[in-house]
């Protein structure tokens, strides 16, 4: 799954999404194709994993990321970018709140184009779906019915995410490419002198994004992207001295990952000790298949205890002596923060 940092031309997406790749990918900035990587998802969780359980590599679960091109109001360009924006799973928009910004008009240009570009997709699929209706086809009966109700939001300049919807709608909201109906975060990109987002601007963009059911990180990517580039002794170093635990980008990259949905699980042994992206609430062999699809073609089981009964008690022997131990079938829904080793045959 994706997740695109979208705005304004000019209000520091690029320079965030090297911050979150960790300057990992050539970027082409002022380009209308988008750049694509892969995001470290920071977790305190993992890091004390290790502390109890000694491996030779730790590796962190990972986010992709795209940076679009930057929305222009208006312009031949406006389209391609759109386009873009249709392919992703989730939206993070970026404003800027720094320096002559004025970010009430950017959000509202930037939802306006959205909302007008969504009317025009489904104006034209109601009418192409309508006329398959009349001859008494229910696929096409659903869509019209789901299609109605989104341009009546879109008509009250509202997102189409504001609408109550089940799996089904959500598909064909999806088959559509509806922009406005994708999970949204609102990233208010603040100067070093306001990390904090404690600015009217930073401020604006915290009360929008409540306001639209969302949520809002405050971090000034330019610093962000300053610190990516140093090496772990010097990144404390300088965490240290303006007061910071960890980079803006740890808790904006698990926001992330909430926005598309996902939970994390661990694998953890002498090799290696590893976080997995899954979606919530996924079954114990789709969890399974994340590491290998033979895995989930032969799971037997998953023997699996909580990281927090790690923490309290030490080790696996204590765990089990505990009773916190536990052997699930294929009907277990995973938990945010299961260890698992799964036992399979193939």
């Amino acid at each position: 799954m994706e997740c695109g940092l979208i705005g304004l031309q000019g209000v520091g997406k690029t320079t965030l999404f090297t911050a979150l790749t960790a300057h990992s990918v050539a970027v082409q900035v002022g380009s209308m194709k988008p750049n694509m990587g892969i995001a470290p998802i920071p977790d305190p969780r993992l890091a004390k994993i290790t502390e109890f359980i000694i491996a030779q590599k730790v590796i962190p679960a990972t986010l992709q990321v795209v940076d679009l091109p930057g929305v222009p109001t208006g312009g031949s360009n406006l389209n391609t970018v759109l386009a873009h924006i249709r392919n992703v799973d989730a939206l993070c928009q970026v404003v800027k709140c720094y320096e002559n910004c004025d970010p009430a008009s950017d959000l509202g240009a930037m939802d306006g184009e959205l909302i007008v570009a969504d009317m025009v997709v489904v104006e034209g699929a109601i009418e192409k779906a309508g006329r398959t209706a009349k001859h008494g086809d229910k696929d096409a009966l659903k869509r019209v019915e789901v299609l109605t109700k989104v341009n009546e939001l879109l008509e009250e300049e509202k997102p189409a995410r504001d609408g109550d919807w089940d799996e089904s709608e959500r598909a064909i909201l999806k088959s559509y490419g509806i922009m406005t109906s994708k999970p949204m975060l609102y990233v208010a990109n603040v100067s070093e002198d306001d990390v904090n987002g404690e600015s009217e601007a930073a401020q604006y963009v915290a009360k929008y994004a409540n306001d639209n059911g969302g949520e809002s990180v405050a971090v000034c990517a330019t610093l962000e992207s300053e610190i990516a580039e140093l090496d772990d002794a010097d990144q404390s170093e300088m965490l240290e001295s303006m007061g910071l635990i960890e980079p803006a980008v740890g808790p904006l990259a698990r926001a992330l990952n909430t926005l598309l949905g996902l939970s994390t699980f661990y694998t953890a042994g002498e090799k290696e000790v590893r976080a997995w992206p899954i979606p919530k609430d996924a079954p114990a062999p789709q969890a399974a298949g994340v590491i290998h699809s033979d895995i989930e073609r032969g799971f037997i089981r998953a023997e699996c205890f909580h990281v927090e009964d790690l923490f309290a008690l030490g080790n696996e022997k204590a765990i089990k002596d505990a009773g916190k131990l536990r052997s699930e079938g294929k009907n277990y829904t995973m938990q945010d923060g299961d260890i698992v080793n799964f036992l399979f045959n193939v």
